[in-house]
């Protein structure tokens, strides 16, 4: 019997004296159904595909634990994602035994982490109406960065409201809606790449000393505490960056057009001055 199967057996007995497990954390087959939002047919299901470890059983009842719960959460979750069943056995298999709640617990935390701004669904004559334009190569390229999702039916997927309406509030000062997209394609090209530089820099440094340590189960807590706070120090330093960049560039941009402006006075005087010589 493994550490988990005797902590549950221990306290199953509490269960029947409490009348339920549900605040105890041990569940009857019913109270995991009602807990978790699956049917008693699938976990039973679940359970013969050797994705959940059999409950413990007391007399003619069985009890499920929190781990058994996680599970079940798990297996939701990567249905919802699209894994098939085969897929989700091999990451169960993957998850020693005992730690499904903190692997639910760090799954959770990461999608809080970088979680998308709620999406919108404009019609497409609103767009037309907010950027002046029908243009569908303008269109393609905002998908492409994943700004728009074309849903077929005369609606997009706004992804990302936010960037849409700076979009929009750039094209009323008067920018060529063509140019925003193109400079939206750049900073979505270099904002992937910041992005992937900090996924590696979480990966190297922080989950690979922790998966060669055999994944302890203590440190799951300090994983999920990293991970919470890597997410605004990554954002505060892309735009600390961002500001001292826009810095420099304005600055060089400004310098440029001040010796234009002075190379042309120069021009503009020595064509004066020629033409106040007078032939002899």
């Amino acid at each position: 019997m493994s550490m988990y199967h005797r902590s549950m057996a221990k306290q199953a007995p509490l269960a029947v004296e409490n009348g339920g497990g549900g605040g105890e954390g041990v569940y009857t087959i019913d109270e995991l159904a009602q807990a978790t939002g699956m049917t008693t047919r699938n976990i039973r299901a679940h359970q013969s595909r050797g994705l959940l470890p059999p409950p413990v059983v007391r007399g003619r009842t069985g009890y499920y634990g929190d781990e058994h719960a996680a599970r079940l959460r798990l297996i939701l979750r990567m249905q919802a994602d699209g894994f098939n069943l085969g897929a989700i056995r091999r990451v169960l298999d993957s998850v020693p035994s005992g730690t499904a709640r903190q692997v639910v617990d760090f799954e959770s935390a990461l999608r809080a982490a970088w979680e998308e701004e709620p999406v919108e669904t404009v019609p497409a004559e609103e767009m037309v109406r907010r950027f002046g334009t029908a243009d569908l190569g303008l269109v393609r390229r905002a998908e492409r960065i994943g700004l728009l999702h074309d849903l077929g039916d005369g609606r997009f997927e706004v992804r990302s409201p936010l960037l849409l309406r700076t979009a929009e509030q750039l094209v009323a000062l008067g920018l060529p809606l063509e140019a925003c997209i193109a400079a939206a394609e750049d900073v979505a090209k270099h904002a992937h790449g910041v992005a992937r530089r900090y996924v590696r820099l979480y990966l190297d440094e922080v989950w690979r000393p922790f998966e060669d340590a055999g994944r302890p189960e203590a440190d799951w807590p300090r994983m999920q505490d990293t991970l919470e706070r890597i997410r605004p120090l990554a954002l505060d330093s892309l735009a600390a960056a961002f500001r001292l960049a826009m810095g420099v560039e304005v600055d060089r941009a400004y310098q440029q057009v001040l010796r234009r402006r002075a190379a042309a006075r120069e021009v503009a005087a020595s064509r004066g001055s020629r033409s106040r010589v007078q032939p002899v």
